[in-house]
C-alpha cells in the first residue's frame, strides 16, 4: 500500500536544522549555510526561542565591505531581521504553499510556543505537493 501523502508542515519539516545565535560571526554563518545548502537560517537565543532570521542576501553587502576594507566581519545580530515569517507544525501544506506565493522567503522557521522546532523550505513544500498530486 502506498504511503499517505503529507498534509501538514510537521510531516515535511527538517527537525535537526541549522540555526545560529546573534553572537555568530557572519563568516561562520556563511560557511554553515554553504555546508547545509540553505539560503538563510533562523537566529535563536540560548533557549532556542526564535529571535530573528538571516539570509545570504542580508550579509552579502557587509561581507563584501569587510573584505574590501579588511575589517572584522560583523556578527549575525547586527544584520539579522527580527520580524520573521514563521509557521507552526500543524499548518497545512496547501495553506503554506498559498502564503509562499505572496511572501518570498525560501526558508520558514517552524515554531511551537516561540521555540524553534524545525525549518521548512520551498523545496520541501513543492515535493509534498507533488506527492499529494500522485496519491
Amino acid at each position: 500500500m502506498p504511503s499517505k501523502a503529507p498534509t501538514t508542515v510537521r510531516e515535511i519539516m527538517s527537525r535537526d536544522c541549522y540555526r545560529v545565535s546573534g553572537k555568530t560571526s557572519v563568516t561562520t554563518l556563511v560557511e554553515g549555510l554553504g555546508l547545509h545548502r540553505l539560503p538563510g537560517a533562523p537566529v535563536v537565543d540560548e533557549h532556542d526561542r526564535l529571535i530573528g532570521f538571516i539570509s545570504e542576501q542580508d550579509v552579502l553587502g557587509k561581507l563584501l565591505e569587510s573584505a574590501y576594507l579588511d575589517d572584522e566581519p560583523p556578527l549575525v545580530r547586527e544584520l539579522m531581521r527580527d520580524e520573521v515569517l514563521s509557521v507552526t507544525p500543524n499548518k497545512s501544506i496547501t495553506d503554506l504553499a498559498q502564503e509562499m506565493m505572496e511572501a518570498k522567503p525560501k526558508v520558514y522557521p517552524v515554531t511551537e510556543q516561540g521555540r524553534l522546532v524545525g525549518i521548512v523550505t520551498r523545496r520541501d513544500v513543492l515535493s509534498a505537493l507533488l506527492r499529494m498530486r500522485h496519491s
